[in-house]
């Protein structure tokens, strides 16, 4: 069963690449990514198709969050991390450690080589990445050798002796130094261009490989056009650019914020290690149509309040930046950035906080209405059905719970603007009525209930409900009018009939239906299966008592004690009814006359033979 924060998250699901959190009782419990979040969550909760092992993960879910990335492969990356950092109970936790690869340049050295590594070491090198399966990074380094004369050998150079180059360098595709036919200038100058191409620089490289694309095409070499395609679509999968895994240790928050002209919602990323580890949305009321700069710089002061700030900040706007970065670095004990980038990788992660953020209000937004919808709207709906002319802020619901006619109990139980007040809730025992008489026994609880608005002493004088609901149809509800007059009293009161939900009014001669998606219809419904189960329980917790009393307290000579050690020792009444008087006896406390009564009490039969 979908409950309504996930119904109301499921409707509000962007067509985004991003990740999902599913949580049970606000622990996370799996960890997903997806191209398209509104399709990939959705089919959890509306497709019956599962393995045995998502089913159970998706039959816990009672709540989800998202993170929204800009390509699938920052979505996979930063479920990488959430899933290390989190360690959900339904996501595979690999034991070896292995990671994405990269792509690796050591400028350092004379004639650097393009390679591949399982992981960033800090070792001086530049590194790329990571990418999506090290075969998609060696077709993409394919690629990249084609268009920049590059090495490819595992030799040491520079050689003390050059040597005969290979096929590579008479097909153009190395400059040979290996041979000594260029120097190191000429060589750094080609490494150069792949590390701006690696950096996303692509522009000149994929118009160079359009161009050649077209010749291709216009002299009939399909073949050829073909492959210049592929290497063109190749370079744009390779080079999707990272923002969830940065190719340095950064410590960075990244605070944004949405408004909608009523309230705000700041946004945090929170980047550790290089690496996103998760988000926290911050709701802002009031704060909707203020100046972007003053909230997001109030918001900074507050959360850092009792914060640990980073090493970096990363916002689009801040008040007096230089301030603010004062103020964090005595806070920090040590050096704090406060960033406002313009482009690049840093623009980047500020404008993916600012989607969340927005995200975030958005679905704060509709909960709240759908709230409001099943609240006080709900209550005004209800008003205007039963022909009200003010706001119903206290609504009442009563019922009557016996079992033929023994132990009858009533309830009564309050709504306040659309919700349970749970502190206003009553009981009652019926007192006057004999057998199973539900209406008169709702004329002699309704009595009681009015005659506490009438008493004027301190204290005891009970707030008048602006609308009584009553469990029960026409008869029902003219029990509980009649009670009402005697009081002088005008209140608006109707009856809920359960085999159709049909609402009475007082001297109607037809009941109204409500539309089952009515919100008046799931209130009333509510209210009455509030005052339901809460009678309910009443009733059963004395029939327990009354069962336990006429067993054990109307027995001569078994006072507290023994009836609290006769219990201890055999459990329950029935394990009591089995023993003999011998077995009683065993009981301390317990005398010859006193098992013997007991005995005889819970053996009458046996006394009439």
């Amino acid at each position: 069963m979908i409950n309504q924060t996930v119904k109301t998250k499921l409707s509000l699901l962007p067509d985004s690449p991003g990740c999902y959190l599913m949580k049970h009782e606000g622990q996370i419990i799996y960890v997903g990514k997806a191209v398209n979040l509104k399709n990939r969550v959705r089919s959890y909760f509306h497709t019956k198709e599962h393995t045995p092992k998502v089913a159970a993960m998706v039959a816990q879910v009672d709540d989800f969050d998202i993170l929204l990335c800009n390509t699938n492969l920052e979505a996979l990356a930063l479920e990488c991390n959430l899933i290390k950092l989190h360690k959900p109970h339904y996501n595979i936790l690999l034991k070896d450690d292995k990671h994405y690869p990269y792509v690796r340049v050591d400028k350092r050295e004379p004639f650097p080589r393009v390679t591949i590594a399982r992981r960033m070491q800090k070792d001086g090198a530049q590194y790329f990445g990571p990418y999506i399966g090290a075969a998609a990074v060696r077709d993409a380094l394919e690629v990249l050798r084609k268009a920049f004369p590059i090495r490819t050998c595992d030799k040491k150079l520079p050689l003390a002796k050059p040597v005969r180059p290979c096929v590579n360098y008479e097909i153009g595709r190395c400059l040979a130094p290996c041979a000594g036919k260029c120097t190191q200038e000429e060589y750094h100058q080609v490494i150069d261009g792949v590390i701006s191409f690696l950096n996303g620089n692509v522009k000149d490289i994929t118009e160079k490989l359009q161009k050649e694309m077209q010749e291709a095409s216009a002299a009939w070499n399909f073949e050829l056009a073909a492959q210049k395609r592929d290497a063109i679509k190749d370079i744009e999968g390779m080079l999707e650019r990272q923002r969830a895994i940065q190719t340095n240790d950064a410590q960075q928050d990244v605070l944004a914020l949405a408004q909608d002209g009523l309230d705000a919602m700041a946004q945090v990323l929170i980047i550790r290690g290089g690496r996103i580890i998760g988000g926290e949305s911050f709701a802002l009321p009031g704060e909707g149509n203020e100046p972007r700069e003053t909230v997001l710089t109030e918001f900074a002061l507050r959360y850092y309040a009792d914060r640990q700030p980073p090493r970096e900040i990363l916002t689009p706007l801040m008040e007096d930046a230089e301030t603010m970065q004062q103020l964090l670095r005595e806070k920090r004990g040590g050096a704090v950035t406060v960033t406002i980038p313009q482009r690049g990788e840093k623009r980047a992660l500020v404008l993916m906080a600012e989607r969340n953020a927005a995200d975030a209000l958005e679905k704060r937004n509709a909960k709240q209405q759908v709230h409001e919808e099943r609240t006080t709207g709900a209550c005004r709906e209800l008003a205007k059905v039963i022909g009200m002319e003010g706001f119903p802020h206290r609504i009442e619901g009563f019922d009557i719970s016996n079992t033929q006619g023994v132990l009858s109990v009533a309830s009564m139980v309050v709504f306040i603007d659309g919700e349970p007040a749970n502190r206003e809730y009553r009981h009652y025992r019926i007192k006057t009525v004999e057998g199973p008489n539900d209406f008169a026994s709702m004329n002699e609880v309704l009595s009681r209930r009015f005659a506490r608005i009438q008493r004027e002493e301190e204290g005891e004088r009970w707030v008048t409900p602006d609308l009584i609901l009553v469990d029960g149809g026409p008869q029902q509800l003219r029990f509980a009018q009649e009670a009402m007059k005697q009081f002088g009293l005008n209140i608006p009161m109707f009856g809920l009939a359960e085999r159709l939900e049909e609402i009475w009014l007082p001297d109607a001669e037809e009941s109204i239906i409500l539309d089952r998606r009515s919100p008046a219809l799931h209130l009333i419904q509510a209210i009455r299966d509030e005052a339901h189960r809460f009678a309910i329980t009443f009733h059963r917790s004395l029939r327990g008592k009354a069962q336990t009393h006429s067993s054990l307290e109307d027995i001569p000579g078994i006072g507290p004690s023994r009836r609290r050690a006769l219990l201890q020792y055999f459990g329950s009444i029935k394990r009591m009814k089995e023993a003999d008087i011998d077995a009683l006896l065993q009981v301390g406390g317990m005398t010859r006359p006193a098992a013997e009564a007991v005995y005889a009490a819970l053996h009458p039969q046996e006394e009439g033979e």
